[in-house]
Parts: C-alpha cells; sequence; structure tokens
C-alpha cells in the first residue's frame, strides 16, 4: 500500500471524526464538542488571504470554539501568516505507520488483550486518568469500523486504546497506560492487538500518531518497525 501523508491526514480524519465539519471559503471548519484540538481545527483547502482568516475566526467563535488551526505538510503559507499575527506552536505530532503483516507474527501472551466494544467501564476510567473524557468517548462512538483494545498485566487492568479503519489503514488513538503499568511491554501487545484485529478487517496497514514531546511512546513505535510518514502541528493564538 502507498501510504502518503495527505492518505493519513485523511484517514485520522475518518478514524477520529468531528461532530459535523463544514466548508467556508478557503477553510474546512470542524466542530469539536469539547473532543480535542484534532476535531476542532481548521485547514486549509486552498488559496487565502487575510481577509479569509478573519472569516474562519469569526465562525470558530461562533460555534463557541478558540480560533484552531492545523498545519500540514505544504502549509507553509498558512503557517507562516498565523506566525505574523501572534499564532503560537502547539502539539507537533508525528504520523507513523507499518504493515499491519508485519506486526502480526509474535504471538501475543494468554489474557494479555481484548478487543471490544462497548468500551468496558474500567477502560473509560483508565482514559479518564490520561484526561480522556466523556467528550472524547463521543469521538470514538462517532466513528464507524471500529473496536477498543483492553490490556491486562501482572493480572490487573494495565491499559486501554481505540482503533478504527478508513480506506485499507487501521489508525490506534487514545492509546493510556496505567502509570504503574508502564514500562513492561503493555504498549507493544496492544499495538499487536490492534494489528490483528486490522487484519481480520481486510486492513493492510496500520498507523498511529504522536506529539514529538511524548518520548516514551515515539521510541515504542520506532522500537516496533514504524515509520514516520509525516508531521502536522497546530497554531493557536497567544490570549493577550
Amino acid at each position: 500500500m502507498n501510504v502518503t501523508v495527505q492518505k493519513l491526514y485523511d484517514v485520522c480524519d475518518a478514524t477520529w471524526p468531528a461532530a459535523a465539519s463544514h466548508q467556508l471559503g478557503a477553510w474546512t471548519l470542524r466542530e469539536g464538542q469539547g473532543g480535542g484540538k484534532r476535531v476542532s481545527a481548521a485547514t486549509a483547502n486552498r488559496a487565502f488571504e487575510l481577509k479569509d482568516l478573519a472569516q474562519a475566526e469569526a465562525e470558530m467563535s461562533k460555534m463557541g470554539q478558540s480560533a484552531l488551526f492545523m498545519i500540514r505538510e505544504g502549509d507553509d503559507a498558512l503557517d507562516n501568516l498565523l506566525a505574523e499575527q501572534g499564532y503560537a506552536v502547539v502539539d507537533p505530532v508525528v504520523m507513523y505507520s507499518i504493515p499491519v503483516k508485519e506486526m502480526t507474527q509474535i504471538p501475543i501472551p494468554p489474557v494479555t488483550t481484548f478487543c471490544v466494544w462497548e468500551p468496558l467501564a474500567i477502560m473509560a476510567e483508565i482514559w479518564g486518568k490520561g484526561g480522556i473524557g466523556p467528550a472524547r468517548l463521543n469521538v470514538m462512538e462517532r466513528a464507524e469500523q471500529k473496536t477498543a483494545i483492553f490490556s491486562r498485566w501482572n493480572e490487573k487492568p494495565a491499559g486501554a486504546a481505540f482503533a478504527a479503519i478508513s480506506d485499507g489503514v487501521c489508525m490506534v488513538h487514545a492509546v493510556e497506560i496505567l502509570a504503574h503499568q508502564r514500562r513492561q511491554g503493555v504498549g507493544v501487545w496492544m499495538m499487536r492487538q490492534a494489528a490483528l484485529w486490522a487484519q481480520k478487517q481486510g486492513a493492510d496497514e496500520l498507523a498511529v500518531l504522536c506529539t514529538t514531546a511524548n518520548t516514551a511512546a515515539n521510541g515504542l513505535y520506532k522500537s516496533l518497525g514504524f515509520r514516520v510518514r509525516g508531521h502536522y502541528h497546530y497554531r493557536q493564538k497567544l490570549e493577550g
């Protein structure tokens, strides 16, 4: 599969969907309803002028959202304009993927990971401890072809994640491991479980997003053989 950065942008939109999105001039605007930056950020879909920026800011304000833009590869003009207008860089993200077949060759230890939908109450509790609350659980509900992944380690609950498929790519989101269960391989088995589920659904590629600041997670994905496919970051207006 030819996994381009644009394909992963599209898969991200489909597997972690906004409550609503619409076109306004040069922009795609997203209504996040508290579900985080990915479902709230505007993106540019054609050439724009300074007056177009004001239009997007006004519309986001009407939606009850602060002005927030996702800067994808090739968005240099938008990045520069927003910097001039006092927007700061927020949460640079690395986009990774790997062929599913490279993640399904090692058997998972028994009673370690499970695919479930609807998520269990303990999974919502684990997500909540990582700041993944009801609004983000609503985002998961909106995805179409999906599962949740529950992990146990040392005979205790260990972690939770969410995975969904679009256009042959399974993207994993909301990976959260309890603090006392980290650095014991839980993340490895959760990603392998996501790959096994993806394979059964006919997906060919497994993808994940990771902020550059999350050094532990970046190290995990690289150790598993994930390749860097692209990047993005946000620009958010500085208050005052």
